[in-house]
């Protein structure tokens, strides 16, 4: 991606510094389950309690002294420059439907950190609160997806990030709550649909905003779009099944197929279209 001279967002709470917790982890701090936690888990909460992907417990914990290698700081800058774009995009789309975008924090942890929807590990993944409305991530998760599933590029961590941004669009336009409300009153494998709906609309939301940034910085190059729908193949909920146990359990889905999640990143990428992000009308079968 081209991002030189490009801003960085005012709204990063970096964490890093001063040290932070290390945490014992009832599923051992697995790469593959931290991501399979994180592509299943949906609402954050949810992630924390989930029985079937093993609750995050949090053992003894312990100050650890932590200085920021360069290349997280580059990660960070990295990040700050996406959130800057999605909150130019977003403004702008928001404005185009007679809204106000209020734009998501960004907040930079390691090992732990407390949001507002609960305590959570790095093992919890990149995820959006809707309680303080705020994205986080500990940046080693990228480095996790390069070595674990071989999904890297700049692009493909961007798209990770502007999937979470697309649950704070969703939060916004009140189509979060509504789901999670929904999603309350239905069995499991009903809600897992629900939430199979919300998050390929976040990927689709992802593709809209990768479709305006580049219209307004021209900021994609050649193989960054390769780069993303790899990305997206390699985070299905079929596929990380598959690699985890060898099996798929399709009931138990909750974020969408790899063949999924490649089409709709894919459809918001092509028509940069906010009219075209509806997830919940179609029969689920269809999506």
């Amino acid at each position: 991606m081209r991002l030189d001279g490009r801003r960085q967002s005012s709204n990063v709470d970096d964490r890093r510094r001063g040290g932070g917790k290390k945490a014992g982890m009832g599923i051992g701090g697995l790469v593959i389950a931290a991501l399979l936690v994180w592509v299943m888990g949906g609402d954050p909460m949810s992630v924390l309690t989930n029985a079937d992907m093993g609750s995050i417990i949090a053992g003894s914990t312990q100050e650890t002294s932590y200085t920021p290698t360069a290349e997280e700081d580059e990660l960070a800058k990295f990040s700050s420059q996406i959130l800057a774009g999605t909150e130019d995009v977003w403004t702008q789309e928001f404005k185009k439907m007679g809204r106000t975008y209020v734009p998501p924090k960004l907040v930079l942890f390691t090992s732990s950190v407390q949001s507002g929807c609960g305590g959570a590990t790095s093992s919890t993944g990149p995820f959006y609160c809707s309680a303080d409305q705020s994205v986080y991530i500990d940046l080693s998760f990228f480095t996790q997806m390069k070595k674990q599933l071989g999904a890297d590029g700049d692009f493909a961590y961007a798209y990770v990030i502007a999937h979470e941004v697309g649950h704070h669009v969703q939060y916004l336009l009140g189509i979060l709550d509504d789901a999670h409300n929904q999603m309350s009153r239905v069995s499991q494998k009903e809600s897992n649909k629900i939430s199979v709906r919300l998050e390929l609309q976040a990927d689709y939301l992802a593709g809209i905003w990768a479709y305006h940034d580049n219209k307004m910085f021209g900021s994609l190059e050649d193989g960054d779009i390769e780069e993303g729908l790899a990305v997206a193949s390699k985070i299905g909920d079929d596929y990380l099944q598959k690699k985890a146990q060898g099996y798929t359990v399709p009931d138990a889905f909750n974020h969408g197929t790899s063949e999924q999640r490649v089409r709709w990143l894919k459809k918001g990428l092509r028509t940069g279209d906010i009219n075209g992000a509806d997830t919940f009308s179609p029969n689920y079968d269809e999506l």
